[in-house]
């Protein structure tokens, strides 16, 4: 009993014929008996050395689950060696019998490529024209963005600034709680595992000097630029790249208005600004939170760590970290903005131009660390 409707039990019984296996099928092979229906499919066994006729004239109700545990149960025989057929079917379960058989999904094999030199060459080929492809729209948004700056400064467009505001306001503010408590736990554990080696050597109290320094040139503006990347240039990315996909940049342009002065410039600008002052908060943070362990862990007072690391540190050496912030954030707004304008038509696509433009922001912004730490060295800062 099923849904208030009776069923026969489905049951499939094997008789010896003249010349072939007989597989007599009865009952009714309908959804309501589906669990029933592939017990008695699973419980058939025919000789291995004789053709199989499946005889399903006597079958009472039919319907697609029916056809399918059918379909599966000549398939089997099939995969086995033996030569399996339906008979008995009227006009109407032979068609559905047919759809079944034409829409069953095809196995799932893995593509294998063979090693093959061309092959790889021409990945290297592709890649190096995307490759290119990206710098040119950079460099093209890089060049729009100075224009239409420019043009504000001299008067023939204005700046957007509620728009800045707006987003320096969501960029740089809303980073400042999760921005600050990353850079005390990171601040901490330099502090920890500098005291932890140099209380070895009876150097504890140049701790200090480590943290002062490390946090300061590299790892504030780094960990600060990172976070951006992560939180504020996937933002954009999703902002504008959903704007793509609604056609709405399309519709600025057909109006007169420029996508540049109006989506580009006023986010560029607020990141310039965000992330200077973020990394000063993170700066600030870490070596709060280097203070406090060497407090704890070594028993230097506030004090004493606030007047040692005003011998350790100068303002060259805060200088560097805060000069490189700016360049950080134009990258990263650079390239999250170009990864949203090569959004497509779905969301596949904004998902895939939104991970892109992170992993390349982080790659990107440690780039950047690196040609400022061997101009610095250069120049002897």
């Amino acid at each position: 009993m099923s849904n208030g409707v009776a069923f026969d039990m489905p049951r499939l019984t094997v008789e010896a014929g003249e010349d072939a296996t007989l597989v007599r099928a009865t009952g009714d092979w309908v959804l309501g008996m589906g669990r029933q229906a592939e017990a008695a499919v699973e419980a058939v066994d025919v000789p291995r050395e004789r053709p199989v006729r499946i005889d399903v004239s006597a079958i009472g109700g039919f319907d697609t689950s029916g056809a399918w545990l059918l379909h599966r149960l000549r398939a089997g025989l099939e995969f086995y060696g033996l030569k399996a057929s339906i008979v008995g079917l009227s006009e109407n379960r032979r068609q559905l019998i047919g759809e079944v058989e034409t829409h069953t999904p095809v196995p799932w094999v893995p593509e294998r490529h063979r090693f093959s030199v061309i092959r790889m060459l021409e990945k290297i080929g592709h890649r190096t024209v995307m490759i290119g492809q990206d710098a040119a729209a950079v460099t093209n948004v890089l060049g729009a963005f100075a224009i239409g700056f420019a043009g504000s400064l001299i008067g023939r467009s204005r700046l957007r600034l509620p728009s800045i505001v707006a987003n320096f306001e969501r960029t740089g503010l809303g980073a400042v709680p999760i921005m600050t408590l990353m850079s005390f736990l990171v601040g901490g554990i330099i502090a920890q595992q500098g005291a932890r080696y140099l209380s070895r050597f009876g150097a504890d109290i140049y701790v200090i000097d480590l943290a002062g320094v490390l946090v300061l040139r590299e790892l504030g503006v780094l960990l600060t630029a990172i976070m951006f990347a992560g939180r504020s240039g996937s933002a954009f990315t999703a902002e504008i790249g959903s704007m793509k996909m609604r056609e709405e940049i399309d519709a600025l342009s057909v109006i007169g208005v420029s996508p540049i002065n109006i989506l580009i410039i006023p986010r560029l600008i607020a990141l310039m600004l965000a992330l200077p002052v973020l990394t000063f908060i993170s700066d600030l943070a870490a070596l709060a939170g280097a203070g406090m362990v060497v407090w704890f862990y070594l028993g230097i007072p506030p004090q004493t760590f606030i007047s040692h690391l005003q011998d350790a540190i100068d303002i060259p050496t805060f200088m560097v970290g805060i000069v490189k912030a700016p360049f950080m954030a134009l990258i990263i707004g650079l390239i999250a903005c170009v990864e949203g304008m090569k959004v497509g038509g779905s969301t596949e696509s904004l998902g895939r131009q939104t991970t892109t433009s992170v992993v390349k922001s982080i790659f990107m912004v440690i780039v950047v660390d690196g040609i400022f730490a061997m101009f610095f060295a250069a120049i002897g800062v």
